[in-house]
């Protein structure tokens, strides 16, 4: 097994995305964005770090951004405390995986008005993503 790498600086610090979002798309939007974000990766290069049946995976993944995003904590009462960087240790992330993730989030949230993204905040929840994701790469490419 591959040496576990740990990004320099530790976990993300002040890059949360702003608690109004919630209020402004509203739960079944965050929900759909992100099921459509898991339709988008299960056709990707990384598909097989994913059960064939996205629809768990999804859900649990919008219940972790409902409350990011200023909603109540879903994923904590369905499934407790996230602790992201721990459950992603079974699959192999690096940089390369990282980038298609990001690629696949990115794109998804180019239709950010279907879902009722409120565009005062697309920057900051992307660079969000991008600090998150850089806390999940577990190896060096």
């Amino acid at each position: 097994m591959a040496e576990i790498y740990v990004p320099a600086g530790g976990p993300p610090q002040g890059s949360s995305p702003s608690q109004e979002i919630y209020g402004l798309m509203g739960q079944d939007n965050i929900f759909a964005m992100i099921r459509d974000f898991y339709q988008r990766l299960g056709q990707s290069s990384i598909k097989g770090m994913f059960p064939g049946d996205l629809t768990l995976s999804a859900d649990k993944s919008a219940a972790f951004f409902v409350n990011l995003l200023g909603g109540p904590p879903l994923y904590q009462e369905l499934y407790g405390a996230p602790m992201m960087r721990r459950l992603h240790m079974s699959f192999t992330i690096d940089e390369a995986a990282r980038q298609v993730w990001l690629g696949c989030f990115f794109a998804t949230l180019e239709n950010a008005d279907k879902y009722h993204f409120p565009e005062q905040h697309l920057e900051g929840f992307k660079v969000f993503l991008n600090v998150f994701s850089a806390w999940m790469v577990n190896r060096q490419s």
